[in-house]
C-alpha cells in the first residue's frame, strides 16, 4: 500500500541532498544492485557534455522512435513537472507511476545515502525496464566519470557534445580536465560519437578511446566518430521545428550517432533496413524534434525567445545563432543566473548586441539577485535594471489570447517595459526558464 501521496514523493526526493560523501557512480552502482540490476538487457546510449546533452538526446531518441524503437529517454533537470525527466517515445511517465515507483525507491533500505539524483536514475530505469524499452537514451548530471549514470555499464554508444567550463569545482579548472571527466563514459567497445571540439579537447578524448580499448597511438579508432563540416550541412538542410542556429550542431551529432548505431547493428544482423529508409527515419525525426527552453520562440508579435544559455559556452553559441538568424540586429536582453555561474563573461560575450538587459532572480538559493546583477552590468556601460517579480517583465511578452497582434494599449506597455520594438531574449538558469514555461503554460490554458 502506497504511504505516500505524489506530492509527499516529490518533495521528499526533491528535498534529499544534491550531492553526498560518495560519488553518485557508487551510490547508484550500489542501489541498482539492491534493486536486481533492471538495468541488465536494455542497451542504452550514453549522453556527456557540457552544452547541448538535452537538445542531443531528443534527436536522437526521435530518429530511433521513427525506426520503430521503444525509446527511455532520461534527462534534468526539469522545466516544469518532475515527470518531464523521463519519457517514453516522447510521453511523460504518469504520476500515478511515479508515486508508486517512488514510495517502492522510498521504502527500501539502501546500503548508501541516495541523493535526488540518484533516486530519478533508479526511477527511470525501473520504469523502462516495467515498459520493456527497446534502448534507453541516459543524459549524465554532472561529469561523466564519476556521474550517477555511470553505474549502468557499458552503453551502445557514447555521445560527446560540446564541452567547455562548467561546474569547475567538481570538474576541473581547465578544458582539458573537464573533458577528462566527460570521457569517463567511453568504454571498450563502445561507439563513440563526438560533437566538434576544440583541438585539446578532442585529443583527451581520443587518449581515453585509445586507452579504453588499449589500442596503440597508430592504430585506426574505426570505432571513433567526429562531426564534419559535411555532417553539419546536411543536419542543416533538414526543416526543424525549433530555431537553428547551434542547433544544427546538435542535430548534426545526434544524426551521426544514428548513422552509426544503425551501422552496427546491421552488421550484428540485429535488423535489415535499407540505406534509403534509414536516411528517412533520421530527417522525419530531426524535422519532428522539439525541446523546451533552446532557442524557443514564445511569441512573434512582440518577439519573445527564450533559451537556457546558463554558462559563458552556452551564451557564446547563444550569440553565435542570434548573430547568424538576425543579423546587424541587437536585442533585450532578460538574465536571470546563479551565483556560482560565469556570470560577468556570460554579459561581456553578450554586450556588443544588447540594447539594454532587465536581470531578475530565479527561484533557487543558488541565485545571483538580480539588483546586484543589474550593478554589475551597468559597470560594463549597459543599462540595466532590476525586477524583483519576474511576472513584471514576462508576462506582457506571452502570446495574447484571441489577439493575434498586440492593441496600441497592450504595446505601449511592453515599450515601456523594454524600452523599444527590438526582439527581446531570455536567458539564464534552467529555474528562470522553467519558470516562464510554467507561466506560458498556465497562459495558455
Amino acid at each position: 500500500m502506497m504511504k505516500y501521496s505524489y506530492d509527499e514523493v516529490i518533495h521528499i526526493i526533491e528535498n534529499t541532498r544534491r550531492f553526498g560523501n560518495l560519488t553518485g557512480l557508487e551510490v547508484s552502482k550500489q542501489m541498482l544492485e539492491q534493486l536486481g540490476n533492471p538495468q541488465s538487457g536494455i542497451p542504452f546510449v550514453h549522453v556527456a557534455g557540457t552544452n547541448g546533452k538535452g537538445s542531443t538526446t531528443a534527436f536522437l531518441c526521435k530518429i530511433l522512435e521513427q525506426a520503430g524503437q521503444k525509446v527511455g529517454m532520461f534527462t534534468s533537470p526539469h522545466l516544469i513537472t518532475f515527470e518531464e525527466r523521463i519519457r517514453i517515445n516522447g510521453t511523460y511517465i504518469s504520476k500515478e507511476d511515479v508515486t508508486r515507483l517512488g514510495n517502492m525507491l522510498l521504502e527500501m533500505q539502501f546500503d548508501v545515502s541516495p541523493t535526488m539524483f540518484d533516486y530519478c536514475l533508479a526511477m527511470a530505469v525501473l520504469y523502462f525496464k516495467e515498459q520493456d524499452c527497446d534502448i534507453m537514451v541516459m543524459e549524465t548530471g554532472i561529469g561523466g566519470r564519476y556521474d550517477s549514470t555511470n553505474a549502468l555499464g557499458v552503453p551502445e554508444a557514447a555521445i560527446i557534445t560540446k564541452i567547455g567550463f562548467d561546474h569547475m569545482a567538481v570538474l576541473g579548472n581547465t578544458l582539458e580536465e573537464i573533458a577528462g571527466e566527460k570521457a569517463g563514459i567511453i568504454k571498450a567497445g563502445s561507439l563513440v560519437v563526438s560533437n566538434m571540439q576544440q583541438n585539446s579537447v578532442r585529443e583527451v578524448l581520443l587518449e581515453n578511446y585509445r586507452k579504453a580499448n588499449d589500442l596503440e597511438e597508430n592504430v585506426e579508432f574505426a570505432n571513433f566518430h567526429e562531426v564534419s563540416q559535411e555532417d553539419l550541412h546536411y543536419a542543416g538542410s533538414i526543416p526543424m521545428r525549433m530555431s537553428t542556429g547551434y542547433q544544427i550542431e546538435n542535430a548534426a551529432t545526434a544524426i551521426l550517432a544514428a548513422r552509426a548505431l544503425f551501422a552496427k547493428w546491421q552488421e550484428e544482423g540485429h535488423w535489415d533496413i535499407s540505406a534509403e529508409k534509414q536516411e528517412e527515419y533520421i530527417r522525419a525525426g530531426v524535422s519532428e524534434t522539439f525541446w523546451k527552453g533552446r532557442m524557443e520562440i514564445i511569441n512573434e508579435h512582440p518577439f519573445f525567445m527564450i533559451d537556457g544559455a546558463h554558462n559563458s559556452h552556452g551564451v557564446r553559441a547563444l550569440a553565435s545563432s542570434l548573430k547568424e538568424l538576425y543579423p546587424g540586429e541587437k536585442f533585450h536582453f532578460i538574465m536571470g543566473v546563479m551565483a556560482d555561474k560565469d556570470y560577468e563573461e556570460m554579459i561581456d560575450v553578450l554586450l556588443p548586441l544588447a540594447v539594454d538587459f532587465v536581470t531578475v532572480t530565479p527561484e533557487s538559493n543558488r541565485a545571483l539577485q538580480s539588483k546586484d546583477l543589474a550593478k554589475c552590468i551597468e559597470k560594463k556601460g549597459v543599462r540595466a535594471r532590476y525586477v524583483e517579480n519576474m511576472e513584471e517583465v514576462i508576462r506582457p511578452l506571452l502570446p495574447q489570447k484571441n489577439i493575434s497582434v498586440l492593441s496600441k494599449q497592450e504595446g505601449e506597455k511592453t515599450i515601456s517595459l523594454m524600452g523599444s520594438w527590438h526582439k527581446t531574449i531570455a536567458f539564464g538558469s534552467l529555474y528562470f526558464i522553467g519558470a516562464i514555461e510554467a507561466m506560458l503554460e498556465k497562459n495558455n490554458k
